[in-house]
């Protein structure tokens, strides 16, 4: 039923060996690899973006091992989705006015970028999706999960995608659809980072008992065209430092890619504690410092968006399978932080839960849980990649920027050489929704009007993003409690989702505006870039993000 009480009809249903939740890198190597190892399998791959790779987030600085292994040939193919390899890889740390740059030789081998590619990550799954499409795997892209289907004793039998056409108050519009059942003996969530059905999922089994809290940042990336005298295809950037302060942890990325463009980028980690603290006017901040800014003099902004990043690791991984599927991809936290990377082990998840799967449905299983694939990612190419820099991250949030990194690559050097750790294996603590003090015990930040040319605000990026809802849809954003916004965090930290928001979808908007009185929380939700920034940032995890209607959100080009 819908929210006016009208009674829906019945869903169709179709049925499927695996069905996969998500065209992202992990979910589209999942259904290659199952099609490799058993072209009969019936595969279905569901996407809630209006196109493949209309979501697709990431810097990105691509591993291409994972690729190599999926597909072989891939480098010699009249369409390859990455042709620049990186050529230099810089390291600075940024003050106030200038910037020191780290020798290479003192940075852990991990962190050598040499023999990666620049490129468009959603390049790269568009260019998956055919390969998948020619092996005969079905993609409905536009069609959001929205319901775990599950059995009688619980295991999942596969996901219903959500019912299109209805309205704001919960009325059938003419257009009205339907979703559909997509029924599977085994269902792959590949949500990326916060997934509302992977929440779900790891809630109902409790999945995430015995490990660390997940770890999350938002990254916000914009792409240029800049002046091609300036333009170094091949270069690869990283900073830290200015102008977060020492305990806020993040950094930045510049990479120089084909066609005059360069991805601009930086990291905000969710654990930071001054709720006036704004991730994209940090951004916006940090592109005017004197390295940065004279790159794009002259230059074209050509997109925006925003994205949540899992960096918790090794520790936060969650049990990754349960009755009827598994979790893989950022859906299970398989970011390796130090590098800024996560395709190339969302692309091995795939694979791995692929073969598992295959190997189940073979022997005449279905719905039950795949502990093979559970037992086997730890000492897997995933499980190696993470270990090594299990402790980055807590020695980060623990010691601040400065001491956190050079005793996290002391560590990492430690971990390559002899396999091992001073520290063991440290914990994260809190979650990052906890990390917030009260604004009677910060400095609130104040930040400058944006240019136009070199620095913007949140609504003209939104545009550049491409970001579309259907405005009269039910608001995708719930409140559990819609009095906690005013009652409860506007008072004690200012209501900080007006700034980790990076897209303006959150307002306070009051009666009258120069007394400050009758305030009023405003949900702006047709701007919203789909980061999930909101589900877990909200210091009283107030804020449920569920998908809106299948098509809606942000179409990225090249990003």
């Amino acid at each position: 039923m819908t929210e006016a009480g009208i009674r829906l009809p019945p869903r169709e249903s179709m049925d499927f060996d695996v069905v996969i939740v998500g065209a992202g890198p992990a979910g589209l190597a999942a259904a290659i690899r199952l099609k490799q190892i058993d072209p009969d399998l019936s595969v279905v791959v569901v996407e809630k973006g209006a196109e493949l790779g209309a979501h697709i987030l990431s810097g990105a600085v691509i591993d291409p091992g994972a690729l190599d292994a999926l597909l072989s040939e891939w480098r010699t193919d009249k369409d390859r989705p990455l042709t620049t390899e990186v050529r230099a890889d810089r390291f600075y740390v940024l003050g106030p006015t200038g910037a020191l740059r780290l020798p290479n030789f003192i940075m852990p081998r991990l962190m050598n970028n040499h023999g990666n590619f620049i490129g468009s990550l959603g390049n790269v799954v568009r260019f998956l999706g055919k390969k998948a499409e020619a092996l005969g795997v079905d993609i409905f892209p536009g069609f959001a999960g929205t319901e775990i289907l599950r059995g009688p004793a619980g295991e999942v039998l596969g996901i219903a995608t959500g019912d299109m056409g209805v309205s704001r108050d919960g009325q059938l519009k003419s257009g009205f659809t339907r979703g559909m059942e997509l029924r599977g003996k085994y269902t792959l969530i590949a949500e990326g980072a916060r997934g509302s059905l992977a929440k779900q999922l790891i809630a109902k089994f409790d999945l995430d008992a015995g490990c660390e809290p997940q770890k999350f940042g938002i990254g916000l990336k914009e792409l240029w065209r800049v002046d091609p005298s300036l333009h170094m295809p091949g270069l690869v950037q990283h900073s830290f430092g200015w102008p977060l302060d020492n305990r806020t942890g993040g950094g930045s990325f510049l990479y120089h890619f084909e066609d005059g463009l360069v991805a601009v980028g930086f990291v905000v980690h969710l654990n930071y504690e001054n709720p006036s603290l704004s991730p994209f006017d940090e951004f916006q901040r940090f592109k005017t410092h004197p390295k940065i800014a004279p790159l794009f003099q002259g230059g074209e902004r050509i997109s925006f968006g925003a994205r949540a990043i899992t960096e918790g690791g090794w520790q936060s991984v969650p049990k990754l399978v349960f009755p009827g599927g598994a979790l893989i991809g950022c859906a299970a936290g398989f970011v390796n932080l130090p590098r800024i990377k996560g395709s190339h082990n969302a692309i091995y998840s795939g694979m791995l839960a692929a073969e598992h799967a295959a190997a189940a449905l073979k022997s005449g299983r279905a719905h039950d849980e795949l502990t093979a694939f559970e037992d086997a990612w730890r000492s897997s190419a995933i499980g190696r990649d993470l270990y090594k820099v299990r402790n980055a991250k807590p020695l980060w949030s623990k010691y601040g920027t400065r001491a956190g990194i050079a005793l996290g690559g002391f560590d990492m050097w430690i971990n390559e050489i002899f396999g091992r750790s001073p520290f063991g294996t440290l914990r994260h603590g809190e979650p990052d929704y906890a990390s917030l003090k009260p604004l009677t015990d910060v400095t609130p930040l104040r930040y400058p009007k944006p240019d136009g040319k070199l620095t913007f605000d949140t609504l003209s990026s939104v545009f550049v993003s491409n970001t579309n809802h259907e405005e009269d849809q039910p608001c995708h954003l719930h409140l559990k409690d819609p009095s906690i916004p005013i009652a409860r965090n506007l008072p004690e930290y200012g209501e900080p989702a007006r700034l980790y928001c990076p897209a303006g979808v959150y307002e306070v908007v009051y009666g009258n505006e120069a007394a400050k009185s009758d305030p009023r929380f405003v949900i702006n939700a047709q701007n919203c870039v789909h980061c999930k920034t909101c589900d877990i940032k909200d210091p009283a995890q107030n804020i449920d993000w569920v998908p809106p209607e299948g098509g809606g959100g942000p179409n990225y080009p090249n990003m």
